[in-house]
């Protein structure tokens, strides 16, 4: 298996077990956290131990494999396939040099800039506690928080840039590109190798990551699931 197979079920069982909330072969992220949510299979064990993890009538975002098959219990709330891109040779990170804009930490006191940004410009999943998974940066402007990009999903090897995002008002600035290099200086500085996520249409996105040094790695699928079973595990009628 490569590092990146099932990453999210690899990342509560392996770097990220400390924010796991488990119950069988399933596991996610508390809420406030991010709404990603894995399993050991796509079986129906798995299936069955996300609905038990999630409750009646709870929502799970995961990572798939294949395109969702319809399955009884459950409905489909959304999907989406994305490129899993995993930047390998760290050439472009290491070229940065100066001209790039100021950063700046963000933790806590940020988190309601941050929701705020990533409501109006939809990167994926953001919670008030993202900031928690790793490493977010900023940029402001005026005071007012207008771009950011952070860490996400940790496995052994391998850490996720994600939320990279910038406000309408300020894009053409080169904010995303700066706050990518710096993490991925980062990153790479502690040995490891960056990798994200993006949809498949987003064709701007992709041509700044492949000038990255991005390169696809494989196509997955983001699915959004709502359970209808019962408290009993059965499916109503």
């Amino acid at each position: 298996m490569h590092p990146l197979d099932n990453v999210i079920w690899r990342a509560l069982t392996t770097r990220q077990q400390q924010f796991a909330e488990g119950a069988g072969t399933a596991r996610r992220f508390p809420r406030e956290v991010t709404s990603l949510s894995g399993f050991a299979q796509p079986n129906d064990e798995g299936y069955r131990s996300l609905g038990e993890l999630i409750g009646p009538h709870g929502t799970a975002a995961v990572l798939l494999e294949h395109p969702y098959q319809e399955r009884e219990g459950w409905e489909l709330v959304g999907s989406a396939p994305l490129l899993e891109m995993v930047c390998e040779n760290g050439i472009a990170a290491l070229s940065c040099n100066g001209g790039q804009p100021a950063f700046v930490e963000l933790g806590a006191n940020d988190s309601l800039e941050m929701v705020e940004l990533a409501a109006l410009t939809k990167p994926g999943p953001f919670g008030i506690r993202t900031h928690e998974l790793g490493t977010y940066l900023g940029i402001r402007a005026d005071g007012k928080l207008v771009a950011m990009a952070g860490e996400r999903l940790k496995v052994p090897g391998y850490t996720e840039i994600s939320a990279v995002c910038t406000h309408p008002e300020h894009t053409g600035n080169g904010y995303a590109r700066a706050l990518m290099m710096e993490l991925m200086r980062r990153i790479q500085g502690r040995g490891e190798t960056p990798f994200l996520h993006v949809r498949r249409e987003n064709s701007r996105a992709i041509a700044l990551y492949e000038m990255l040094g991005f390169q696809t790695h494989v196509i997955v699928h983001f699915v959004v699931l709502r359970s209808l079973l019962k408290e009993s595990g059965r499916v109503p009628h």
